[in-house]
């Protein structure tokens, strides 16, 4: 019975997407958690970009951006976690949201992974660059439900783009070896009739 229940939270968790969250305020971030939560998402929160860096395994300084991180977190338990978006806090001490922008979109093994920045400031020149810089949206604190509401299409298509890539890497490198082995196997159900053929 423990092992069916098990195995039925693991399906579970498998199907969920993962968002990790960010921000400084225990009040925000336990708002963003549960709202996410309600909506279904599986759910890491952490208090500042350094340490969604690390969590990500991005926290090296001399980080080479060819070089995957060895784990996505120094936790085993949740090295098998993948993720599939960021939101975050835009103002926090230390390392601000657009500064946690800038890293995953410049990290090879994370530049496609969607990234909502949250700000309780409305200032327009702040929404442009994030949003030049890669953020998919910018909400305005308090999020609500309907903030939330907006992020599935950014995580379908953030998971597309993996099944893509996924399919590409599957797929022989050079298309034309490709076809020259479908056209030369053996296999082939169409038989050549210009071997025997001479011009005359």
């Amino acid at each position: 019975m423990a092992v069916e229940m098990a195995l039925a939270t693991t399906m579970a968790t498998e199907t969920q997407f993962h968002v990790l969250a960010v921000d400084d305020c225990l009040i925000d971030r336990k708002l963003i958690e549960r709202l996410l939560k309600t909506s279904s998402y599986q759910v890491t929160a952490v208090d500042s970009g350094s340490k969604a860096l690390e969590f990500l395994g991005l926290n090296g300084e001399n980080e080479l951006r060819d070089s995957k991180p060895a784990s996505v977190s120094p936790d085993p338990y949740h090295q098998h976690l993948e993720i599939n978006m960021i939101i975050t806090d835009y103002c926090m001490p230390g390392m601000t949201g657009y500064d946690l922008l800038k890293k995953i979109k410049e990290s090879k093994y994370f530049k496609d992974i969607p990234v909502v920045i949250m700000s309780s400031e409305n200032v327009p020149s702040r929404i442009n660059r994030c949003l030049k810089e890669g953020a998919e949206e910018f909400f305005l604190k308090p999020v609500q439900l309907s903030d939330v509401n907006k992020l599935r299409p950014h995580l379908m298509k953030g998971r597309c783009k993996e099944e893509e890539e996924e399919e590409e890497e599957d797929q022989p490198n050079n298309k034309r070896k490709g076809m020259e082995e479908i056209v030369n196997s053996p296999d082939r159900t169409r038989t050549r009739y210009n071997d025997g053929l001479e011009v005359v």
